[in-house]
């Protein structure tokens, strides 16, 4: 009875909110599962993730193993489509909460019939914004190949001077007043939508991009970190977007994210240790 009378006190506006809200999840569940299956099965590569990080190497240890690739056009799109859908599966469900008040605001403000469709611009907006984060770490993963910095089939730095540079600096970032500023968008998505959210098809993307940006500029650094344990790792993989949606939904996770800032520039010490040591 009690929740008949609930149901009875729901009304329409709240109903198209939820209906709409249950659309742009469905459709953000499907794309993250969809670039997770093929992160998993690495199209394109040799090898699937799963068997690629059975090949896991002590942190900078060289790994001598295999031909280095040659980087076609071909190579390159390939490489870009994997870091792009890899971030992809990672990020959208830190994203998830931002996407779906969105699209409650939008169902409930005067673009309310465009609710859906201007949520999907938003999502887009967003990926795109990881997509400039992608084509750059494709770069970067040329550049270290080519200075043999990375090397087998794991794609992961072989040297410990050079993951503990990458470490160090991961940690410092984190302990930075950009890091913090970013985060407080990010953890605080009322507060980013009332500031930055405009209206129209190019207002949403705009709005996606934008929030993707302070996203950029919450995770870039842990990103990297991909670099040192693997880029096909998925015990990184799956622990990086773990660590993302706890730094973004615990509260008061000012000490946490400091704690691991600390933590990583101590284990990038230690790694400076053993390599001149």
């Amino acid at each position: 009875m009690f929740n008949n009378t609930q149901r009875s006190q729901v009304g329409p506006v709240e109903r198209l909110v939820r209906q709409d809200q249950r659309i742009v999840a469905f459709a953000a569940v499907l794309i993250a599962l969809l670039a997770g299956i093929y992160t998993y099965f690495g199209v394109g590569m040799n090898m699937t993730a799963l068997e690629m990080t059975r090949m896991a190497q002590p942190i900078g240890e060289p790994m001598s193993m295999g031909v280095q690739p040659v980087w076609t056009g071909k190579y390159v799109v390939l490489i870009f489509l994997m870091w792009w859908i890899m971030m992809i599966a990672m990020m959208i469900p830190s994203a998830a909460p931002m996407l779906l008040l969105y699209t409650a605001l939008k169902r409930m403000g005067s673009e309310g019939d465009r609710a859906v469709p201007l949520s999907f611009l938003f999502l887009f907006g967003y990926l795109v914004a990881w997509a400039f984060f992608s084509a750059a770490a494709t770069g970067l993963q040329f550049g270290a190949e080519s200075w043999g910095l990375l090397s087998g089939p794991m794609m992961a730095v072989n040297s410990h001077t050079f993951a503990a540079i990458v470490l160090i600096c991961s940690g410092l970032y984190q302990l930075s007043s950009l890091k913090e500023s970013c985060l407080r968008y990010c953890k605080s998505p009322a507060f980013f939508l009332a500031e930055h959210s405009r209206p129209g098809s190019w207002g949403a993307f705009r709005t996606g991009a934008r929030h993707g940006v302070y996203c950029l500029g919450c995770c870039w650094a842990l990103m990297a970190l991909l670099f040192v344990g693997g880029i096909m790792n998925l015990y990184w993989i799956v622990g990086i977007a773990i660590y993302v949606l706890i730094e973004k939904f615990i509260p008061n996770g000012q000490i946490f994210v400091r704690s691991t800032g600390v933590g990583l520039i101590l284990f990038g010490g230690y790694l400076l240790a053993i390599s001149w040591g």
